[in-house]
């Protein structure tokens, strides 16, 4: 039973709050078209904004897409699961497998941007990497896209002074990608730092990730350190926090 404080809410609240309900205990499944603005102003006798409103809540959730000219219909929730240590294990990429082949399971994930280039270090680059301030890094920005939809940007930092004239300068870094080809030159890495936050995304981010209003981002630095503590790359990735769960799975 809702309770006074419930009934205190703005009437596009409760309205949401129920539609919501209904979509949790699957009246609503996946692919569904919910009651439009119509429909909501009939039911609940409530002005078209208001109406209006209530959708626009559950859309900036994620619970809803909007259809041009057809109407708003409940979003298939299928998430990409991100395995944390697996991933990054050396049987993996030292396999000749993409980290990434970890998540996917059988669905399909695709590089659809790929640029590499050579530029001067960001100064939070740098200071991690203890590079000289003449010192340059191959840059690697990438965009994953899965079942279709984006879901990733990825920019990867690596000091040009070792991976010069190595695959990995260039769009294809080959099997096992570029721990890989590290390995390959003696810098392979044996220990993983990652720092995870999250925050609303940039317009530019959102852009590029085809993100519904609303919807946060989650943001994850990596580097990765040979035997000696020397960091060798630092990867920034920017995910659809509506298409991830962050999985780690390890030992007491």
């Amino acid at each position: 039973m809702a309770n006074t404080n419930d009934d205190r809410r703005p009437k596009y609240q409760r309205i949401a709050d129920t539609l919501r309900e209904a979509v949790q205990s699957g009246e609503y499944g996946p692919g569904d078209r919910l009651p439009g603005e119509n429909d909501l102003m009939a039911t609940y006798g409530v002005a078209r904004m208001t109406a209006r409103h209530a959708l626009g809540v559950l859309r900036d959730e994620g619970v809803v897409e909007a259809r041009k000219g057809a109407g708003v219909f409940v979003r298939a929730y299928r998430p990409l699961r991100r395995r944390g240590i697996q991933r990054l294990a050396r049987r993996q990429w030292g396999g000749g497998r993409s980290i990434w082949s970890a998540d996917i399971e059988n669905r399909n994930l695709e590089v659809d941007r790929v640029t590499v280039s050579e530029e001067a270090a960001p100064d939070r680059v740098g200071a991690v990497m203890e590079l000289a301030a003449e010192e340059t890094v191959c840059v690697r920005r990438r965009r994953f896209v899965l079942d279709e939809k984006p879901v990733l940007l990825a920019t990867s930092y690596l000091p040009m002074s070792l991976v010069a004239g190595t695959a990995i300068t260039q769009r294809d870094t080959g099997q096992g990608g570029t721990y890989a080809r590290l390995a390959e030159i003696g810098f392979g890495p044996v220990h993983f730092r990652e720092e995870v936050r999250s925050r609303m995304p940039s317009r530019e981010e959102a852009t590029q990730l085809s993100m519904s209003t609303g919807t946060p981002v989650i943001l994850i630095c990596r580097t990765a350190y040979t035997d000696e503590g020397r960091p060798v790359e630092i990867n920034e990735m920017t995910l659809d926090a509506a298409s991830y769960i962050l999985e780690y799975d390890f030992e007491a």
